[in-house]
């Protein structure tokens, strides 16, 4: 079951929002028990030999691992048996005849059950080549901010990624080209294969939106090692579960006539080949060059907002503008005075727009 929330998603429940809705916890007790069962089981891919023999080398060194201690047990690919997983679990093959990268998404580990896959490839991410990626049927232990609890069942694709960046400068603004991979990979599943269009925007800083409803989001983390940014990118989309929201598959029913449906090997194949063209264009050209399309994309531009700030202990409330992004990637706005201000996100609410600072701008 996934909630609604304004942080990286599906199923993101606070403290106090647990306390209210008791009855969406009952996947949080199985869960308690998958986590001190039997070791997660990671079946590592590649889709060139040269990326098959990694994955051999990795499962004889068996360095693999997860936080505190928890336990894996690592597999290589043609030890997946379909009939033991199901007919719904994670398609390699149909993932990698569909890729058409030369660095992200080549090395692929898939598991049916994750604590997270953003733990997997942040924590091991010295030992994996850089684009690698992980995969999981169901993940109940995702991160989230502060306190928040992240749980995905099957339907999701819930999938993190490693990339590495030489500009500390520019490390913020990842997670607006991962948004944007995933706007458009979706358009390309939709025109390769005759969907009407599904139109999911982006809601800033890292939330996507589909008719108004939430459908996914997106996490990255770094750390900095032998003067290089280790980045972790973490996708989550809605693809076949509709509760509690929507998903994609009911949309694109409501839609067509057809008994189509969206694959999440498509859309994770669709991710990576379009991540890999905006990446090396973010990279060598600056975002700018592509704030025309991620503004065509997102829900933004022109949309007025409260901003709530303090003034001698009393609480304030002003009405700017949305105009874009500033250079360091935080919403760029006018207010009703015409002053410039950069917009900073305060807190973690639902109604996110109401929990903005605001600095004014020389």
């Amino acid at each position: 079951m996934l909630v609604q929330s304004s942080r990286f998603g599906f199923c993101f429940l606070s403290p106090a929002i647990q306390k209210r809705i008791p009855s969406i916890l009952s996947f949080s007790s199985a869960s308690s028990a998958m986590d001190t069962a039997s070791p997660s089981a990671l079946f590592l891919c590649g889709k060139s030999s040269a990326e098959t023999e990694m994955a051999k080398s990795l499962k004889i060194k068996d360095v693999l691992n997860l936080p505190n201690g928890g336990k894996i047990s690592t597999h290589l690919q043609s030890e997946i048996n379909s009939s033991r997983f199901g007919e719904d679990a994670f398609n390699v093959d149909l993932f990698f005849n569909s890729l058409s990268t030369k660095r992200f998404g080549r090395f692929l580990i898939w598991s049916p059950l994750l604590p997270s896959t953003h733990d997997i490839v942040s924590h091991n991410f010295c030992e994996l080549p850089v684009g690698a990626v992980c995969v999981a049927d169901t993940q109940f232990k995702g991160r989230g901010r502060s306190k928040n609890v992240w749980e995905s069942p099957r339907g999701c694709l819930m999938f993190s990624f490693t990339l590495q960046m030489d500009d500390g400068k520019i490390v913020p603004l990842v997670q607006y080209v991962v948004s944007l991979a995933v706007t458009e990979a979706i358009k390309d599943v939709c025109d390769r294969n005759g969907f009407p269009c599904i139109d999911v925007r982006i809601k800033w800083p890292n939330d996507l939106y589909l008719n108004g409803l939430k459908v996914g989001g997106i996490l990255c983390t770094s750390t900095y090692k032998s003067k290089k940014f280790n980045v972790s990118s973490g996708i989550g989309l809605n693809v076949g579960n509709e509760k509690p929201t929507t998903c994609l598959n009911t949309v694109l029913k409501e839609l067509s006539a057809s008994s189509n449906e969206f694959r999440r090997e498509d859309i994770m194949a669709a991710f990576f080949n379009k991540f890999e063209m905006l990446s090396d264009i973010f990279i060598n050209q600056g975002f700018q060059t592509l704030e025309e399309l991620y503004y065509r994309t997102w829900l933004h531009s022109g949309q007025r907002v409260i901003v709530q700030e303090k003034n001698e202990d009393k609480a304030v409330e002003n009405v700017v503008t949305i105009q874009g992004l500033t250079s360091s990637g935080y919403l760029l706005a006018i207010g009703d005075d015409n002053q410039m201000c950069e917009l900073h996100p305060d807190g973690n609410s639902f109604d996110f727009f109401k929990g903005l600072v605001r600095r004014k701008l020389e």
